[in-house]
């Protein structure tokens, strides 16, 4: 099974790539976490946001491999404890299909991509920065992994 983080914005800082990387590449091959950039849109002054939300949206819609499992990450989604989360990847492992995961730009999700999600899932009540959130993405989905594998590095 393969993880896709499909997330808006393709010129992050180096602490993002690095935080990113750092997690994804201690993911085991049978549970792979792979990242898909899209471009965000320039914003301007008067920028139109919907229009651009909805355009970066498609973008996302298309980068989704077929006959994967889409999670919207979204404020109100479901909220998972570390455990809920380890009980997800392993049905989702189980399920044997792929799992993407819809992180969007600045505005958030275009609501096609809410609309196309089997589930919708908060990390938080707080609205964190979308760079930030594919490194915590990807250390909680290491952290999952390693308590399904009774791995040390969940000390909790």
């Amino acid at each position: 099974m393969n993880i896709h983080l499909i997330a808006v914005g393709d010129k992050m800082p180096r602490w993002v790539q690095e935080g990113y990387r750092e997690y994804a590449q201690r993911m085991p091959s049978e549970c792979s976490l792979k990242l898909a950039e899209i471009s965000a849109r320039h914003r301007g002054k008067n920028a139109d946001i919907a229009r651009i939300t909805r355009d970066e949206g498609k973008h996302m819609l298309a980068a989704i491999p077929r006959g994967s499992r889409v999670i919207a990450l979204e404020v109100k989604g479901c909220e998972w404890s570390t455990e809920d989360l380890a009980r997800q990847l392993e049905n989702w492992m189980a399920g044997g299909q792929d799992v993407s995961l819809l992180v969007g730009g600045p505005e958030g999700l275009a609501p096609e991509c809410r609309e196309q999600a089997d589930q919708l899932w908060s990390l938080s009540p707080l609205t964190l920065p979308h760079p930030l959130v594919r490194i915590v993405v990807a250390e909680q989905l290491y952290r999952a992994w390693s308590i399904l594998q009774n791995h040390p590095y969940h000390r909790a």
